[in-house]
C-alpha cells in the first residue's frame, strides 16, 4: 500500500496496538525497581560479548585506533531517531543522503553504504537502520580488516543490540511526536523465565513526516530475543528481528549553476519536491535470525560462534533532478529529469567463530586472538530506467515549476538484470603482548578468499556470444600492527598501522563487468598516532593523527550519474579529537573535533587531479552539554558545526557551512516516568544538510521540537 494512502486511523491503531503489547508486560514487572546502569566506556574493561568491534576484552585505552561509543542514554537524551543523527555528533565522519533510501556515510574521506555490522557480523543491504533496540552504536575508525573483513576503508558503524539480562525484571516504553506531526512509540520488556534463562523484546513504530513537500512514511520494528545457560560455562542466545520501512524518496532539491562556478545548492526552495509524489516510493521488508554459543572452556581460553541468515527485499523509485537550475541568466528556468525503478532480494548467510586466549610466556603476557569467518551472499538485482510519454527517453528537460510538473513516465526499460553469488571465507590470528607495565605491542594478520560469480540476463540473452557470466576470486593478506606506551595506568600514546581492501565488484556487487574482472580491487592503508587519557574513570580525552591512502576506486560520474569513471587514488590526512565524561557531578560533556584534509590523486581521461575528496569537510565540530539543575530536571544544549565541502570529485557544487544549535529540557514526573523536550535548530538556521550528487542535496529542517514521555519499571 503506498504510504500516500496508508489510512492515519491505520497507523494509530499499529501503534497503540504495539505500545500495549509491551506496557502490558511491563506491569508484571512494575515492582521490581530497576537501577538503570550508566555505561561508562574510558578505560572500562569491556568482555568478549561487549566490544564486538574489537573482538577480545581489551581496555579502550589499549585500543590503538581511534574509536567513538554512543551509549543508549545518549541516543534518548538526545532523541536521535535514526543513525544519521548519532553519527553527526562523532568526529571524522560526515553523513550522506543516501538517495533517499538508505545509510549512506563518509568515514575520513571514504563514503559507504554497507560498512555497517550488527552485533560485529555484517549488515550491508541498503536501508535505513533503526535505533529501537540498541545498546550502543561503536564507531572505529581507520581501515581494518583484520577485525571485520573487506570493505571498511575509512572505518565501520557497530551497532550493539540489546540482550536478556538474567535474573531480571524491568522494561521501559517512550512516546513521543515532533512539531512536524511525527510520532512514534517504543518499547523495551526484560523478564527472567528462570535463573538461568531470560526473554527481552523490543519494539517501534514511527510515522514519518518533515518540512519537505509530500514527504511521509512508516515503519515498524520487533525483537524477540531468547537467552539461557546450556551448561555452567556456556551461554546461548537466540535472536530474531523483523524490520518494515516504507516511505517516500525525497533526494532533496538540486543546485544553482554559478557563472565561473562552483555551483551552489539551490537557495528558497527548501520545501519543493524535485520527483512524482506518488511514485517516488522505497520499501523494505527484512528478517535477521541470529543464535550465538559463548563458552568459557577454562579460565583462560573463551570462545564464541555465531550464525546469522538475513532475508532482504528491497525496492526504490524515484525522479529525479540531473541538472542545475540556471537562475538569473536571463533563459527560461528549466531542469533535467531522471529517474528508475530499482529492487534487490539479498539472502546473507554468515558465521563467524572466535577464539580468545590469556597467557603468559616467561615475562609476556599474551591475548591471542583466532578466528574464521565464512559468508554466502545471493543477490537478486533488477533496474528499469523511465520512459518518458513525450520523448520515448529515460531523461526529459521541462520549466522549472514549484510544483513540478511531471510529464506522463514509466518505469518500463529494463536496463539491468543480474544475479550474483557471493562466498567468502577468511581466517586471521592476532597477539596483544604486554612488554612490560608501559608497553603492549599489537600484530596480526587475517586472509580473506572472496568468490563472486554474476549472471548478467540482459547480456546472455542478446545473443553477442559474451554469455553474461563474469566472476572473479580475489585473495588478501591484510596485517595490523600497533604499539602502545603507558606513561601512566590511565594514559596511553599509540602508533598503528593497518590495511583493508574492497573488491572490483563494489560495496552492492553490481559493477562486475568485462573490465573489472581483470582490475584489482581497491586498496586502503591506515597510518594512525594517538593519546588517551582518562582523567577520571568517568572522563577521557583522546586524539589522533591519520594518513588514510586509498588506491584505485569509482566514482558517479557527473556527466551521467548512471555512469562510473575510475579514479586512480586518494589521499586523507586528519586530526580528530573527543572529549567525553562528567566535567562535574552535575555537568556532562561529549565534544568532538575533526580536520580532514582529502586529495584526489588522479582520474582517468579526467582532469581532477589535486581536487578535494568528495563531502569531506575540512572542519568538523560538535558539542553536547547535560547539566543536572536538581534531581528532577536537566536541560541540554549542544551544537554541531559543518564545513563547507565539494560534493563530488570534480568539484563543481560546493556546499556551504553551517552551524546548528540543538537544546532539551528533562523533568521527571516520578520515579519511574519523565518527560522531556528536544529542540532542534534553535536558531532556525537555513543549511543544507548532506548531499548524494551534484543535483541532489537536501535540505535542513527548520527549528521544530520533539515531546517525549519515558517510562521505567
Amino acid at each position: 500500500m503506498s504510504v500516500h494512502r496508508q489510512l492515519p486511523a491505520y497507523r494509530v491503531f499499529k501503534a497503540v496496538s504495539l505500545l500495549a503489547l509491551l506496557q502490558g508486560g511491563v506491569a508484571m514487572a512494575e515492582e521490581a525497581d530497576r537501577q538503570i546502569e550508566e555505561i561508562v566506556v574510558s578505560g572500562k574493561y569491556l568482555s568478549l560479548d561487549k566490544l564486538d568491534s574489537v573482538k577480545t576484552p581489551t581496555p579502550i585505552l589499549d585500543i590503538p585506533q581511534s574509536l567513538s561509543i554512543i551509549s543508549s542514554e545518549q541516543i534518548e537524551k538526545q532523541s536521535f531517531t535514526n543513525l544519521g543523527d548519532v553519527l553527526r555528533y562523532t568526529p571524522g565522519l560526515s553523513i550522506g543522503q543516501g538517495e533517499g533510501h538508505r545509510d549512506a556515510i563518509i568515514i575520513r574521506g571514504v563514503e559507504t553504504t554497507a560498512d555497517f555490522f550488527i552485533d560485529g557480523v555484517r549488515d550491508d543491504v541498503q536501508y535505513f537502520r533503526p535505533l529501537y533496540n540498541l545498546e550502543r552504536v561503536e564507531i572505529l575508525r581507520g581501515a581494518n580488516a583484520l577485525l571485520f573483513g573487506r570493505g571498511g576503508g575509512g572505518g565501520v558503524v557497530n551497532r550493539v543490540t540489546k540482550k536478556p539480562v538474567f535474573g531480571e525484571q524491568f522494561g521501559g516504553f517512550s512516546s513521543s511526536i515532533d512539531t512536524f506531526g511525527s510520532y512514534n512509540v517504543s518499547g523495551d520488556l526484560n523478564m527472567a523465565v528462570h535463573e538461568d534463562a531470560a526473554f527481552r523484546l523490543n519494539g517501534f513504530y514511527e510515522d514519518l513526516n518533515n518540512h519537505r513537500d509530500f514527504f511521509g512514511g512508516e515503519r515498524f520494528a520487533v525483537n524477540p530475543t531468547f537467552a539461557f545457560k546450556a551448561t555452567p560455562d556456556t551461554n546461548v542466545l537466540l535472536s530474531y528481528e523483523y524490520v518494515d520501512d516504507e516511505r517516500v524518496v525525497d533526494r532533496g532539491v538540486t543546485s544553482q549553476i554559478v557563472e565561473n562556478g562552483p555551483d551552489v545548492p539551490l537557495k528558497g526552495f527548501d520545501k519543493t519536491f524535485f520527483g512524482s509524489p506518488d511514485d517516488n516510493l522505497t520499501t523494505l521488508e527484512a528478517h535477521i535470525a541470529k543464535t550465538r554459543i559463548d563458552h568459557t572452556f577454562t579460565d583462560s581460553l573463551r570462545g564464541n560462534l555465531t550464525v546469522q541468515f538475513a532475508d532482504y527485499d528491497k525496492l526504490y523509485q524515484n525522479i529525479f533532478a540531473n541538472s542545475g537550475i540556471a537562475i538569473g541568466s536571463g533563459s527560461p528556468l528549466e531542469v533535467e529529469l531522471d529517474g528508475y525503478q530499482d529492487s534487490t532480494d539479498r539472502q546473507n548467510l554468515i558465521i563467524q567463530a572466535n577464539l580468545v586466549s590469556e597467557f603468559k610466556t616467561g615475562p609476556f603476557g599474551h591475548t591471542v586472538l583466532f578466528g574464521g569467518e565464512f559468508g554466502d551472499q545471493d543477490t537478486a538485482n533488477s533496474r528499469n530506467d523511465t520512459v518518458f510519454e513525450a520523448n520515448g527517453d529515460d531523461q526529459i528537460t521541462i520549466a522549472f515549476t514549484d510544483p513540478l510538473d511531471i510529464p506522463a513516465f514509466s518505469f518500463s526499460n529494463l536496463v539491468r538484470d543480474r544475479e550474483s553469488q557471493v562466498q567468502f571465507a577468511s581466517v586471521y590470528l592476532q597477539d596483544q603482548i604486554d612488554v612490560t607495565n608501559w608497553l603492549k605491542l599489537v600484530g596480526g594478520v587475517r586472509f580473506d578468499r572472496f568468490d563472486i560469480e554474476v549472471l548478467d540476463i540482459i547480456e546472455q540473452n542478446d545473443g553477442d556470444g559474451l554469455g553474461g557470466n563474469f566472476s572473479r576470486v580475489d585473495e588478501k593478506f591484510t596485517p595490523r600492527l600497533g604499539a602502545i606506551l603507558k606513561p601512566a595506568e590511565n594514559i596511553s600514546a599509540y602508533a598503528s598501522y593497518s590495511e583493508t581492501f574492497l573488491p572490483r565488484s563494489g560495496d552492492q556487487f553490481l559493477t562486475l563487468n568485462l573490465d573489472d574482472e581483470s582490475t584489482r580491487p581497491q586498496s586502503f592503508k591506515n597510518t594512525e598516532i594517538g593519546l588517551k587519557w582518562d582523567f577520571r574513570p568517568d572522563l577521557s580525552l583522546t586524539a589522533a593523527l591519520f594518513d588514510l591512502d586509498r588506491s584505485s576506486f569509482t566514482s558517479v560520474d557527473p556527466d551521467d550519474q548512471g555512469q562510473l569513471i575510475v579514479v586512480e587514488g586518494s589521499q586523507t590526512q586528519g586530526f580528530e579529537l573527543q572529549l567525553n565524561g562528567k566535567l562535574t557531578g552535575w555537568w556532562t560533556v561529549a565534544a568532538g573535533y575533526s580536520y580532514l584534509d582529502g586529495e584526489v590523486r588522479q582520474v582517468d581521461g579526467g582532469g581532477n587531479d589535486g581536487n578535494k575528496t568528495r563531502q569531506t569537510p575540512e572542519n568538523m565540530l560538535s558539542l553536547w552539554n547535560d547539566i543536572r539543575v536538581s534531581d528532577k530536571f536537566s536541560f541540554g544544549v549542544g551544537a554541531t558545526y559543518q564545513d563547507s565541502y565539494f560534493v563530488r570529485e570534480d568539484n563543481s557544487v560546493k556546499v556551504p557551512d553551517f552551524i546548528r544549535v540543538d537544546a532539551a529540557i528533562y523533568y521527571a514526573l516520578s520515579d519511574h516516568l519523565s518527560l522531556q523536550i528536544n529542540v532542534e535548530n534553535l536558531l532556525d538556521e537555513d543549511y543544507f544538510s548532506d548531499a548524494h550528487s551534484n543535483t541532489n542535496i537536501s535540505t535542513g529542517e527548520p527549528i521544530n521540537a520533539r515531546f517525549t514521555l519515558v517510562g521505567r519499571f
